[in-house]
């Protein structure tokens, strides 16, 4: 007895190496690749726990709770972190990153989330990767979140590490993830005496046995399942383009901040600038009195398919979230939204104007 699933030959070093270039052209990256065997979180902190130690001095930036996640990884490496936070609903800017390279000149890394889907801010990359540059400090980028969703050019912008995720805006796995890496990241990790070896978190294992190897033979047998999904995530990407990936998210975005300030009964997006909201999921502030997580209970009842979930951690209390990415980049995610807190609002007694949101909304899906 056979299954889809199962019985499979295995996947070749071969095969491997073809989707990591197959991830470089979506990174538009002449940089070397490594797809990691795991969630997001393992490339995130391999990166971190290879290039940063006692001597490296971290300007850490926080927009939402990864941000504070890396800065904790980089003070159990050691580093010195200098953190930058700034309030969840807006963006850094990249005069706030020169301020901290000037009170700062000591810093020699830098570590960035570019989308955070948990808060739905997204910070200016390309500006912020002018001044590490000028810097000359190393550049890390969480890009889990915005791959697929808005661009993502780590040459471009300068960035030495930049860490992707298929299990968002890209619809894909969440079991497989990769990480570009730059000469100069190699370099600091080959200098680096604390960065893991013969661990799941060694980057310099993939490169020393893998990549300066001729991509000949693998680390360990290969997470088949989840790369063969990965591939297949990036065939349909491919075939329809990565732009036109991107401006589905771009434009369920919009229209679920147009329908959200269109339904009223005090639902405001929690980001205030547009140009600071995250294309790959949209945040809103729940109303005064009104408790996030309940109303996002009452939401889902009649349909729990619909992509709304509360905030995460205290946020639960005030934030909601649409999660109108991958799959759910569409206009029938967007109503089917926006409908449903429409429905939740007016059970707790507050006026909204469901209809008005779905016209406002589709107004703006150009």
């Amino acid at each position: 007895m056979t299954h889809p699933f199962l019985d499979l030959a295995p996947l070749t070093a071969a095969h491997f190496a073809s989707i990591e270039d197959r991830v470089a052209r979506l990174l538009s990256t002449g940089q070397d690749v490594v797809i990691t065997q795991g969630e997001a979180l393992l490339p995130l902190e391999g990166a971190i726990r290879s290039t940063a130690g006692p001597g490296t001095t971290a300007l850490n930036v926080i927009t939402g709770p990864y941000g504070q996640t890396f800065g904790d990884w980089l003070r159990d490496c050691g580093a010195r972190v200098v953190d930058l936070a700034v309030p969840f609903h807006t963006a850094v800017t990249a005069e706030q990153i020169r301020d901290a390279f000037a009170e700062h000149p000591e810093i020699d890394f830098v570590s960035l989330v570019h989308a955070e889907a948990a808060t739905g801010n997204t910070n200016p990359v390309a500006e912020i990767g002018e001044v590490v540059r000028r810097h000359g400090a190393l550049f890390y980028l969480d890009a889990v979140a915005s791959i697929g969703a808005e661009p993502v050019l780590p040459d471009a912008w300068g960035v030495d590490l930049c860490v992707i995720g298929a299990q968002k805006a890209m619809g894909g796995p969440a079991g497989v993830s990769a990480v570009s890496v730059s000469e100069r990241a190699w370099a600091r990790m080959a200098a680096n005496p604390g960065a893991p070896r013969r661990s799941y978190l060694s980057l310099l294992d993939w490169k020393e046995r893998w990549i300066d190897g001729g991509r000949k033979a693998l680390l360990h047998a290969p997470a088949q399942l989840e790369m063969l999904a990965l591939e297949a995530c990036l065939e349909r990407i491919e075939a329809v383009g990565l732009d036109t990936v991107m401006d589905r998210h771009r434009r369920a975005a919009v229209a679920t901040r147009a329908g959200a300030r269109a339904l009223g009964g005090g639902l405001e997006p929690y980001v205030y600038e547009d140009a600071e909201a995250a294309p790959v999921a949209t945040t809103l502030r729940a109303p005064s009195g009104v408790v996030a997580s309940e109303l996002v209970a009452r939401a889902v009842e009649s349909d729990p398919a619909v992509p709304l979930v509360a905030g995460g951690g205290a946020l639960a209390k005030e934030m909601i979230r649409v999660n109108h990415y991958g799959v759910d980049a569409t206009r029938g995610a967007v109503r089917a939204s926006l409908s449903a807190l429409g429905a939740a609002l007016a059970a707790k007694g507050l006026t909204v104007d469901v209809e008005g949101a779905l016209r406002a909304a589709e107004a703006t899906w150009r």
